[in-house]
């Protein structure tokens, strides 16, 4: 059974940073993808960034390119998203989300993984 567990949300101020982990467990973490995405307050769950543990390719969304960085320890079965320069709209329920590596593909963007976490909240304030 697949088993996503995040931590490290929070609050913080517009233009401070956090570091979300997820670990991972119940299946082999170099068969998957890994992805983190978030859910602002009424809105649909976007996805924020994936990695794919078969070829290491990694891809994130528009709004968070140069301020987020995804990141595992295969050792570990842990998924890191560091981010920085925080903005109010980065607000949301942060999930963690495994599912086949070829979900994390540019023409699979968006598309929902079938595995999440509980979520992790995420307030930025300005």
């Amino acid at each position: 059974e697949v088993q996503l567990v995040e931590s490290g949300g929070g609050l913080v101020q517009t233009g401070g940073s956090l570091r979300l982990s997820c670990a991972a467990s119940g299946f082999t973490f170099d068969d998957y993808a890994i992805g983190w995405f978030r859910q602002a307050p009424g809105k649909a769950r976007d996805e924020v960034s994936c990695i794919n543990s078969n070829d290491g390719s990694i891809f994130y969304a528009d709004s968070v390119k140069g301020r987020f960085t995804i990141s595992t320890d295969n050792a570990k079965n842990m998924v890191y998203l560091e981010m920085n320069n925080l903005k109010p709209e980065d607000t949301g329920v942060y999930y963690c989300a495994a599912d086949d590596p070829s979900l994390c593909d540019r023409d699979y963007w968006g598309i929902a993984f079938g595995s999440y976490g509980q979520g992790t909240q995420v307030t930025v304030s300005s």
